[in-house]
Order: structure tokens, then sequence, then C-alpha cells
């Protein structure tokens, strides 16, 4: 694999680990450094089926928008969309549909840039640099009102995403404000890493993000069922990702132990 680290945003720390383009390591990206590589293998070998974990929220990603799709969504917005890799929003929605529209967000600068030229040409979709906190510059932003109208249904992701927010932020109070400005038939998707699993090594691989500007914090059931206060949720409803409606051998994993770290969910905004 070829890594072109000559070239690196302006402002960017090499040196310091980011979720985001650990996360992309996992993935057999380009977009990350040494500081990210090697937080990624210490992570591996206290829980070596991380990447398992991380496939199976892909395939999550992958049969949600599909049935957001399925369900007559056709505009969507990706909160914390990450570092540009295979099986993107756009791509799954727009082969489903080419009229789809889709807004990603992320506050890492890498994944935006990266999303940008990834997205050069194709009108439909665009990202934009922001906090997730910052609701009313999301969805206020100039780009987000070109491409969506909050009068029709959108589908709001919130994947793999929430569980790096603290409870000081109040992340069901953060979730309330987007579905508040959501027109009715809206839907939200959302995966969380759980507490409630039984994947040994998973607390120790939370540890080490806590030595970057991106903390983790694992969940129970309850605490993420009340992040869709004000969505009924779909059939399953709220259970263990891999489960949520699979439709291929590859959306589940051989290990148990790594089928029971995340939830996962689509609600609907009645």
């Amino acid at each position: 694999m070829v890594r072109n680290e000559a070239w690196v945003p302006q402002g960017i720390d090499t040196t310091v680990p980011n979720a985001a383009r650990v996360y992309d390591y996992f993935l057999d990206g380009a977009h990350n450094f040494a500081a990210d590589r090697e937080m990624a293998n210490n992570i591996q070998q206290v829980l070596p089926g991380v990447r398992d974990a991380i496939r199976i929220t892909r395939a999550f990603l992958r049969r949600a928008v599909l049935f957001m799709a399925d369900s007559g969504i056709r505009q969507f917005l990706d909160i914390g969309s990450g570092i540009p890799t295979v099986g993107n929003v756009h791509e799954i929605a727009q082969r489903a549909h080419p009229e789809c529209r889709v807004v990603y967000v992320d506050k890492e600068p890498v994944a935006v840039t990266h999303c940008e030229l990834l997205l050069a040409g194709n009108d439909l979709a665009t990202a934009i640099q922001a906090n997730l906190r910052d609701v009313e510059k999301i969805l206020d932003h100039p780009q987000t009102k070109h491409l969506l109208d909050f009068d029709q249904p959108i589908g709001l992701l919130m994947l793999a995403v929430l569980h790096f927010v603290p409870d000081s932020w109040d992340p069901a109070g953060i979730v309330a404000q987007y579905r508040d400005r959501l027109a009715p038939g809206s839907y939200l998707a959302l995966s969380h890493i759980t507490a409630d699993g039984h994947a040994a090594g998973l607390t120790e691989a939370v540890q080490f993000y806590r030595n970057t500007r991106d903390p983790m914090y694992l969940r129970s059931h309850e605490e993420v069922l009340r992040l869709f206060a004000g969505f009924e949720l779909a059939e399953p409803g709220l259970i263990r990702c891999p489960f949520w409606r699979p439709s291929a051998p590859g959306d589940i994993s051989d290990s148990a132990e790594i089928n029971t770290t995340i939830y996962g969910g689509v609600g609907r905004k009645p």
C-alpha cells in the first residue's frame, strides 16, 4: 500500500493518534500516520477481532442505507462520516437511486479533504467540516441547505460516532436537536459500542482512546435506547448490529464475542 505522507493538511499533528485515522487503518485505508498505526496495532493486540467488529459495522451501514432508500428516503445526512473508504453512503444510495443526495459531516480535516476529492464531479453529494455538537451550523450550512430539503424526510446517520460523546455533552439531547429539525417520516440509523458485550479485551482496547482527543465511552442497551427518543424503532429494534436484518453471510462475524460488541438500530420519526 502506498502512503503519501508528504501531503498533510495544515494544522494536523501527525504524532498524535486520531480515532478517524485509526478506523481508516483498520479498514486498510491509506489516510493514516505512524502514530495511528501504532495505536491500531496495540488495540489489535488486546482485541484481535477489532477489524471484524469494524467490518460488521460497515455492513450495518449498507443495510441501514438500503432500508431507508427502500422506504422512500432520497436524502441523507451522515454525521461523523469518517475518512472515505469502500461502501460510502452516496455509493450505496445512488447505486439504488441515482437521484439520492448526501451530505457528509466530520470534524477531522483529513476526512473532509479526502471526501471532497472523492466527490469531485458528484453534484449530489458534499462534505463539510464541523463538530456534531454544532447542530445549527451543520443544518444551516449553505452546502447542507443546497442539497437537503428539511421539509421532506431525511435519513440521518450517526454510526459509530456517539460513543465518542461524553455524558457531559448530553448525547441524547444532541440527537434530539437533530430530530426536532427533521420532517415526519425521517429516519435515524445509529450504531454504538456497548459495555454489555463479552468480547475479551474490549475494555483494554477502549483505554487506548483515552490518550487521544477522542476518548471512547461504552454504553448499555438502556443508555443507547434513550438516543432513539422520539423515533419509532423499525423491527427488530435495537439489537446487536450484525443481527439487524442481515442479508449476506459476511454481515455476521464468525466470532460470537465480536457480535456482542455493537448495538445497531433504525428509527422513524412519526
